[in-house]
């Protein structure tokens, strides 16, 4: 059984992975057609960034399109292929189920939406942005707060997993830290993701590691949805670095933090999350730091910009460097929260 779900997964990360490769050059050339492309002004309330950043105006946006619309295609084309046809290979490559795999789904396109419309008003505004941090908080916490209570009500789940403590029932208590790990997690993807390559990198490792808990868990449907992620962020990965052809945008940042939140919820290791995720961790607290030090010391920064990748560009850091020591960073960290998941799962 586990040799064909390996096989299962593996096959449906390929296919992710070439059919996101596949379509890509439709949407580049969609994206590039019409301008929609970023606008950064040489002015405006962050100099260092805009400085720094000012020759990728134009780039297109929304290049999240390729790994959200890609996950749907494969999802809900074998779903409807295993109701349609009687062979039993559409059965069995089926991988929508609803304890596993509706819940993140329904997240990741619902989320992506949102991410478009604020990627569309960001371009239309010429620079100006879309949504500001407030309204994207609002919307984190609408939909974190929908997927709680469907972990609540309908999956009747209360219990976490400590590692190497055990299982705790926190009741209702569940409902206020779902929500605060899909909000962290959707805000932080979110911030990681300001260079070419660098979200997309850092994303694959930590849906690698989840997929990887959800297949030892015996959550099949689950590690398959992670490998297909996977594939399409491998497509995706191919075309965005630098010179990236495109960005990933909130249609992809927001869906992707959001979906890795919950899937984190769904293996029941969300103590986990802040090791595989360690740099997501790290770019949220130095942009918290540097509003409050702004906020609180008349203006003040810690960060010569925030998130603290940015920093490092203003340091003189190549972007390819802090790309690239980011991913290796990124790999380490989600290793060592495996093999912690690994260890606590064979003593305990």
């Amino acid at each position: 059984m586990e040799v064909f779900v390996i096989v299962k997964i593996l096959f449906l990360t390929t296919l992710s992975a070439i059919i996101a490769v596949a379509w890509t050059p439709l949407l580049t050339h969609f994206l590039y057609k019409y301008k929609l492309g970023k606008s950064i002004r040489s002015e405006g309330l962050t100099p260092v960034f805009n400085k720094l950043h000012i020759h990728k105006t134009g780039t297109p946006t929304m290049g999240g399109l390729i790994i959200w619309v890609t996950v749907l295609i494969l999802i809900l084309g074998f779903y409807y292929a295993s109701l349609i046809f009687t062979s039993d290979f559409f059965a069995q490559m089926n991988f929508l189920s609803q304890r596993q795999t509706l819940l993140p789904l329904g997240a990741l396109v619902a989320t992506a939406l949102v991410g478009l419309f604020d990627d569309i008003l960001d371009v239309r505004s010429h620079g100006r942005g879309g949504l500001n941090i407030k309204h994207r908080l609002l919307i984190y916490t609408l939909i974190a707060l929908a997927g709680a209570l469907w972990f609540f009500f309908k999956l009747d789940w209360t219990v976490i997993q400590i590692p190497f403590y055990g299982f705790v029932d926190i009741g209702s208590w569940s409902i206020l830290l779902f929500i605060f790990v899909i909000v962290g997690t959707a805000f932080s993807v979110n911030e990681i993701d300001g260079l070419d390559g660098l979200s997309g990198g850092t994303l694959l490792t930590a849906f690698g590691a989840y997929g990887a808990i959800a297949f030892f868990n015996g959550k099949f449907d689950l590690a398959a949805l992670c490998g297909v992620i996977i594939g399409a962020l491998i497509a995706f990965l191919w075309f965005n670095i630098k010179p990236a052809r495109f960005y990933m945008g909130d249609t992809g940042a927001m869906s992707l933090g959001v979906t890795l939140g919950m899937i984190a919820i769904l293996t029941n290791q969300i103590f986990l999350l802040p090791m595989i995720g360690f740099l997501f961790v790290v770019e949220s607290f130095s942009v918290i730091i540097q509003v409050v030090s702004k906020k609180f010391r008349n203006g003040k920064k810690i960060f010569l910009s925030a998130p603290i990748h940015h920093h490092l560009e203003a340091l003189g850091w190549p972007e390819y460097k802090i790309v690239m020591r980011f991913w290796l960073i990124s790999g380490v960290t989600a290793a060592i929260g495996l093999i912690i998941f690994l260890i606590d799962k064979i003593t305990t």
